[in-house]
């Protein structure tokens, strides 16, 4: 009788060593798991706000940038004299490329930060800005046409912001 206690025991012994190491490797497992998972949802994260910020700072800059095509529109209309408008228009162009390298650098961001229907978006508001801006310049050199052109590519501007704006909330929907 003495045999077979010691074989039961023995048995039942390896048994619960076998258990809790099979217990034991399944919650290394799941630790393991676990913490791939935190750590995925920490990068999304983090990407989900590099993005946000890259956006709200292109729109930021975007928005100056309107803010003095408006002041030109203003100039049009409100200034009568010649010579006085010209000179308006020197000083915005002077305000226009000093808030440009910002929009540049902010559109470079979103280029990096993607994804491509938003950066798309960012470079196409990049383009609409040099349109612009080089037609204010042929109005300063008295291009008679460059006025009417003006009105034109200051609204495929308006409408190239709202298209990143409606890419950038997509973007952070899907993210």
């Amino acid at each position: 009788m003495g045999d077979i206690a010691v074989w039961v025991a023995a048995l039942t012994g390896g048994t619960a060593v076998l258990a809790s190491w099979v217990t034991n490797l399944g919650n290394v497992r799941a630790a393991r798991v676990q913490a791939e998972a935190s750590a995925q949802a920490q990068h999304r994260g983090r990407v989900r706000e590099l993005r946000r910020a890259a956006y709200l700072e292109l729109m930021e800059h975007a928005h100056v940038i309107g803010e003095l095509y408006r002041r030109a529109m203003d100039a049009f209309h409100q200034i009568t004299d010649l010579d006085q408008q010209l000179t308006r228009f020197e000083e915005l162009r002077s305000e226009l490329r000093e808030a440009y390298d910002p929009l540049m650098h902010s559109v470079r961001v979103v280029v990096l930060e993607g994804p491509s229907a938003t950066a798309e978006a960012a470079q196409g508001v990049l383009d609409a800005a040099q349109k612009v801006n080089r037609c204010l310049w042929r109005i300063t050199c008295g291009d008679a046409d460059a006025r009417a052109h003006f009105v034109e590519v200051q609204g495929a501007y308006l409408r190239d912001l709202g298209r990143f704006v409606e890419a950038a909330r997509a973007a952070m929907e899907a993210s």
